[in-house]
């Protein structure tokens, strides 16, 4: 079976970017119209929306007939009353990822992926364990990156307004704003607490950038993927074919701090890598539900090296995995964020909508990364302050060998590169 790009979306890209705009794997467009005359009926179609699809068949422990009985025996004069009931119907399921969206918040989550984004380019999550609110990687060249916000940071309050018991979609609102004007974020890093003014602004994103370094195995070819957006796959494909052209040797794919994104991007980009086998599967409580697979039309065979930290999720973990699993690559860095749900995106015929995690995506070799994260098989981390010089002060030496993760990728690779040459020699 084939993944429906237009149907599924990613647990750590299914959150609500504060740039606005969601990483999404596309919306299911062709949703039936759910809203009826009465609000009562929204509250029902909600309940069996997650009847139907949710991930877990006990819905978490939770008697889902009964929360159906008590919010069916409520009257509700207005949607935003139903609105009411639907969260807090939803919230007993304890899962940050399967939410109701009002009408606005629907909107922002649909804003487009092509590249040009609005707002300070953060993407965020509802972390499961400590339930706050948890910075999954800023997009590079984006204001809060500028302005040093880095992942993993909690967010304590916005504009003053405590976090606390707040969620994704009502973080959103606040962040979100007109172009030119300020939001300022409170963060909690190594416990302590600081505030960052951002200036929200139009964002454009050219997802990958490459270049060529120079080794004595010969010239290696270096690739940044900062983003899966809707124009990652044919920046991608224009790198490895310019990089194939000046006949580099080798590749280091880095994706430090790559959030994640559309699905369907990342399953492309593996197969550009990958020449056959397993790139991701996804089950469901009914077992497995659908599964991705290289074609056999890689875009080339030569060693490959990938650099991911603590900042690369979703998406990331996706490609990563694959091509760990498959020994396609190899992992160096530090262990990737962890996550690893899948949810369908159903809009509402009032404008509104409702996301439900149907899914858990696994590896080729079956691992489930959520809140686990891909272990790399070379760990070389670095430490906050060697990371704070790298990304903020010193940038123009990332994919550089003063950047000591490329330093070590490409030690890493120049001996693969060498062992292949030499079993070549050997052939022949």
């Amino acid at each position: 079976m084939v993944i429906n790009r237009n149907r599924l979306v990613l647990g750590a890209t299914a959150v609500t970017l504060s740039t606005i705009a969601v990483t999404s794997l596309g919306i299911h467009s062709q949703g039936q119209a759910l809203f009826k005359e009465s609000p009562k009926e929204l509250v029902d179609e909600v309940w069996q929306i997650i009847y139907r699809q949710y991930v877990d068949g006990t819905f978490n422990q939770v008697d889902w007939q009964a929360v159906r009985r008590e919010y069916l025996n409520k009257d509700y004069s207005n949607k935003q009353e139903a609105y009411k009931s639907i969260r807090q119907m939803l919230n007993k399921l304890d899962d940050p990822y399967t939410r109701f969206m009002d009408p606005q918040e629907f909107n922002n989550m649909q804003v487009d992926t092509s590249g040009e984004l609005t707002g300070v380019g953060i993407q965020i999550s509802m972390d499961d364990d400590t339930k706050k609110l948890t910075v999954i990687a800023p997009i590079e060249d984006t204001p809060a990156f500028k302005a040093g916000i880095q992942a993993k940071d909690i967010i304590t309050k916005i504009d003053g307004k405590s976090t606390q018991g707040m969620d994704t979609n009502q973080a959103v609102s606040l962040i979100r704003g007109k172009v030119g004007s300020s939001v300022i974020l409170t963060i909690l890093r190594n416990a302590q607490q600081k505030d960052v003014k951002i200036t929200r602004a139009k964002i454009e994103i050219h997802p990958v950038r490459y270049s060529q370094q120079s080794t004595p195995q010969g010239t290696i070819g270096y690739i940044r993927l900062n983003q899966f957006s809707a124009n990652a796959t044919k920046e991608m494909r224009n790198a490895i074919k310019d990089l194939e052209k000046k006949k580099v040797v080798g590749y280091v794919l880095d994706l430090r701090g790559n959030p994640g994104g559309l699905l369907y991007s990342s399953v492309e980009i593996a197969r550009m890598w990958l020449y056959q086998g397993t790139i991701v599967s996804t089950k469901s409580r009914f077992g497995e539900r659908e599964r991705e697979v290289a074609r056999g039309k890689s875009l080339t065979k030569k060693p490959l090296v990938i650099l991911v930290d603590q900042g690369s999720a979703s998406a990331s973990e996706i490609l990563s995995g694959a091509l760990q699993d498959n020994k396609r690559a190899v992992l160096i860095g530090a262990k990737t964020f962890g996550k690893g749900l899948v949810q369908s995106v159903r809009p509402l015929d009032d404008g509104s909508g409702v996301a439900v995690t149907i899914a858990k995506y696994f590896t080729p070799n079956g691992r489930d990364i959520n809140k686990q994260g891909i272990v790399p098989d070379v760990k070389f981390e670095m430490t906050t302050e060697q990371r704070k010089n790298l990304w903020l002060k010193e940038r123009q030496t990332v994919g550089t060998l003063a950047d000591p993760q490329f330093a070590k990728a490409v030690e890493v690779l120049s001996k693969q590169i060498a062992a292949q040459s030499s079993t070549r020699a050997e052939k022949n």
